[in-house]
């Protein structure tokens, strides 16, 4: 009996500990997550406002390194102005916008604001919100896809990747929304925060270069539904899409 009992005892006493250790290793688990996310990486901070055009060669004064949690440095964000030694800025950069590699041009694809249109294609522009344009990284000469998409007041629900590597020969800032720019302006010089933008604020305006069937279905897609974009280079593939509705979303 004493035996049994001596027995119970032990396999309480282990099952006890193996339950410990296994909380533990959850917490501990959990904490490193925590502060994975909260690790500090460097990054260059616009200082003030920089123009469409800027010369990398003249930003010095204009950037500042600064740090902030990994979790909210941008995609491409740089910690030297030398990686893009020679190049200029593709749009305007907003004070405290994350210095991004994608929002930097050779001169010669900046020149007038825009790419090389090839011949017989339409150029038309649209105002697009950063999140809908890869965060905001789509800079001219980039090529994308592009999504349209619809809410049951003009057809029923539905989603598709309607054009595929379509060029963007210019991006610039639009009008910001409510209030404009001085409004923005002010609220940045009395903001308290001081955490570097992921992403520009406010719309920009992006244009593309298209053939007219193309160009009509851009801008029907503006004009009545929503446009996203994706970043596609030359050489990924265009299959597999479909019109995307909610009877088959899941399927």
């Amino acid at each position: 009996m004493k035996n049994r009992r001596f027995a119970g005892l032990a396999a309480a006493l282990l099952m006890a500990a193996v339950g410990t250790f296994a909380l533990m290793a959850y917490v501990q688990s959990a904490k490193d997550k925590a502060v994975a996310g909260e690790r500090m990486v460097t990054v260059l901070v616009a200082k003030e406002k920089i123009a469409q055009g800027t010369p990398v060669s003249k930003l010095g004064a204009a950037v500042k390194r600064t740090e902030v949690p990994a979790k909210v440095r941008a995609e491409g964000a740089v910690t030297s102005l030398d990686s893009l030694k020679g190049r200029v800025a593709a749009t305007d950069l907003l004070a405290g916008e994350q210095i991004v590699a994608a929002r930097f041009v050779t001169p010669d694809q900046a020149r007038s604001g825009s790419v090389d249109v090839p011949s017989k294609l339409l150029q038309v522009s649209v105002a697009l919100s950063a999140e809908r344009m890869v965060g905001g990284t789509v800079a001219p000469g980039d090529t994308v896809a592009v999504f349209a998409s619809f809410a049951p007041d003009v057809s029923p629900y539905m989603t598709h990747l309607t054009l595929h590597k379509v060029l963007v020969t210019a991006v610039a800032y639009g009008k910001a929304p409510e209030g404009g720019d001085d409004k923005k302006d002010d609220e940045k010089k009395g903001s308290t925060d001081d955490t570097p933008s992921v992403a520009p604020e406010g719309n920009l305006i992006v244009t593309f270069a298209l053939d007219a069937p193309s160009a009509e279905k851009l801008v029907f897609a503006a004009e009545h539904g929503t446009v996203w974009l994706g970043d596609e280079p030359k050489d990924v593939p265009a299959g597999g899409t479909r019109v995307v509705k909610p009877e088959n979303v899941y399927q």
